[in-house]
């Protein structure tokens, strides 16, 4: 296996001591950088979120989600390129940016992003070590960055007929996944916590493929073919009835929940309207619902 360093990363400059436009032009070289070795891009802010606003930002919450198909930039990981000029245009779009995104699950790496957190308190990278020793594994000599809290993002590249989910702690505690619609920050990036670097070593490496082993843990079991709405009906019908059964201060919670795992297993926009039609029942508003359901969709595809 890989060794993973766990020592804490180093201290960073913060961001407000670099000016704006020299911090956009250094996140522009880095991502034009990871373009060069096709990894598809976009340019983030220094709360790691993506840097331009969405332009339906002030559609009604019951409009249907655009992933780009309007033609305009603001969606997000949707918006992640390998060409240099729409990678320039987008830069230039976002004054702001400090950082860079690096999108999950595209041709030609597939990349798959194993996120050993620290902020949960917990020993991810033992609870990785233990899930190899498991399920008899080993994680290959791969790019590792070190993130400001001192946690670390391996890279791996999948199979390019596999899909793999984002999810935020299936795989064992403070262990998160960026996989298909999800993203990744590039090292280089500067955030309001510090600077995202390469782990010494790693950098001249290309992303290592999965496991096999670790593979199968991170894709869903083969569900037979079934129309969107059968599917919802037999895969979302228990998360409808768990946000039916919220009493007053568990509400939002249940509804967070549950859309969190409706997205995790690709059903998220299909169950976002039945989800909503149940809050709203359980007493919250439908903006409420809306929110709470768009802040679920943005933790399971975000950073």
């Amino acid at each position: 296996m890989a060794t993973i360093d766990r020592r804490p990363a180093p201290s960073s400059p913060s961001v407000p001591s670099v000016p704006s436009a020299s911090l956009a032009t250094l996140a522009l070289a880095h991502a034009l950088s990871a373009a060069e070795r096709g990894l598809a891009v976009i340019p983030l802010s220094r709360t790691k979120l993506p840097a331009l606003p969405s332009p339906h930002r002030d559609d009604p919450p019951w409009t249907p989600r655009c992933h780009g198909e309007c033609g305009l930039p603001g969606h997000g990981v949707y918006d992640a390129t390998t060409d240099p000029r729409r990678i320039r245009a987008l830069f230039a779009a976002a004054p702001r940016a400090t950082g860079y995104g690096i999108a999950c699950g595209l041709p030609p790496h597939h990349l798959i992003g194993v996120d050993l957190d620290t902020k949960t308190g917990t020993d991810s990278s033992a609870s990785l070590r233990e899930l190899a020793l498991r399920h008899l594994f080993t994680i290959p000599e791969t790019v590792v960055v070190a993130t400001p809290s001192g946690g670390r993002h391996l890279w791996l590249s999948g199979p390019p007929d596999v899909v793999v989910p984002n999810s935020a702690g299936r795989l064992a505690p403070g262990i998160d996944i960026r996989g298909a619609g999800g993203y990744l920050v590039g090292p280089g990036s500067r955030t309001e916590h510090g600077v995202y670097s390469t782990v010494p070593g790693t950098a001249h490496l290309a992303p290592a493929p999965c496991p096999p082993a670790l593979l199968r843990l991170l894709t869903p079991p083969p569900r037979a073919h079934h129309p969107a709405t059968d599917r919802a009906g037999q895969h979302g019908l228990g998360l409808v009835q768990f946000v039916l059964g919220a009493h007053e201060g568990q509400r939002n919670t249940r509804l967070f929940w549950a859309a969190c795992r409706a997205y995790e297993s690709g059903l998220g926009d299909t169950l976002s309207d039945a989800l909503t039609d149940a809050a709203v029942r359980t007493g919250l508003t439908e903006r409420e619902a809306r929110q709470t359901i768009a802040s679920a969709a943005r933790l399971t595809t975000g950073p």
